[in-house]
């Protein structure tokens, strides 16, 4: 007998649960059957896939060799079965975007909106989650693209620069600061109330290495996993944060206050998988993303 797919899918299971029970449960099938449909996988390869000995399914040496070219495998059929289904003409499809939670803010609507009007036989799935989570999710085939920012990339991982995204600290209508003149020096922020974004976004750890780096220690009164409650705090009373400029351009209670030195900018771009199949909506996404990158004015990455 040669290994078929659902062998390959049962073994993967099997290795990601470390636990019969709960792969067969995934599967929608028996945990009898899955046990033996692994056996038969065994046997057919004529080496031990499964360590069975603990209280949990571990893979043996040989397990963990042929999960890697298994893994490969499924992937590289489902970006087949892509392609095949793929249409040029763009009069349907489906891509699949996640963005950092900084870009939620202005940065995805208006990218989604526009290629929506362009293409609405397209279905797009966006999704909002840390670089770390987006790159793995394209390594392993659940993601088509991604939004994120320059840095250093886990292997199989291309990024393709967009735009470079300046930041300032940002106050509202009721700051005392507003409409102060010219770039204020970073010791002003000494014992300054500010609200920031938590510790587990990107931007917030940039902003604390700025602070660190210059020796300035603000009071951090308000820290928020949202950047619409953040925006909200600030434009609704007299605390100030630091975010980036682009999202200040369209909203009419927020201003930029420039800092001297300034924080400094970061490169964003677009990622996605280097072997993987480009779909026809994945490539039309990328060119309007260049474009409208350019069009926005943004300095150049």
């Amino acid at each position: 007998m040669k290994p078929e797919l659902r062998h390959l899918r049962y073994l993967l299971a099997v290795a990601e649960h470390a636990n019969f029970t709960r792969a067969a449960e995934e599967l929608h099938i028996s945990q009898p059957t899955l046990s033996q449909q692994i056996k038969q996988l065994e046997k057919a390869l004529g080496v031990q896939l499964l360590d069975r000995t603990g209280r949990t399914v571990r893979l043996t040496d040989a397990g963990e060799t042929y999960v890697h070219h298994a893994r490969r495998a499924l992937q590289d059929l489902a970006a087949g079965e892509r392609a095949v289904l793929d249409v040029q003409d763009l009069s349907r499809g489906h891509l699949r975007l996640a963005v950092t939670p900084t870009f939620t803010a202005y940065l995805t609507g208006q990218l989604v909106a526009d290629f929506h009007a362009r293409h609405p036989g397209i279905s797009l799935e966006v999704r909002e989650m840390t670089q770390d989570r987006i790159e793995t999710e394209l390594l392993g085939d659940r993601l088509d693209l991604g939004i994120a920012f320059a840095g250093s990339h886990l292997p199989g991982i291309r990024a393709t620069a967009l735009f470079t995204e300046t930041l300032s600290l940002v106050v509202g209508p009721r700051h005392p600061d507003l409409g102060t003149p010219g770039p204020q020096p970073v010791s002003a922020l000494d014992d300054r109330q500010l609200a920031l974004l938590s510790g587990d976004f990107a931007t917030r750890r940039h902003i604390d290495a700025y602070l660190a780096r210059h020796g300035a220690r603000p009071r951090i009164a308000v820290e928020a996993n949202s950047l619409l409650a953040l925006t909200e705090i600030v434009r609704r009373g007299p605390l100030a944060t630091v975010l980036p400029d682009a999202l200040t351009r369209d909203h009419p209670h927020l201003a930029p206050i420039a800092l001297a030195p300034a924080l400094p900018a970061r490169t964003v771009t677009l990622l996605r998988r280097e072997t993987t199949y480009q779909s026809a909506a994945a490539r039309a996404f990328t060119r309007l993303t260049t474009r409208w990158a350019r069009a926005q004015g943004f300095p150049e990455a």
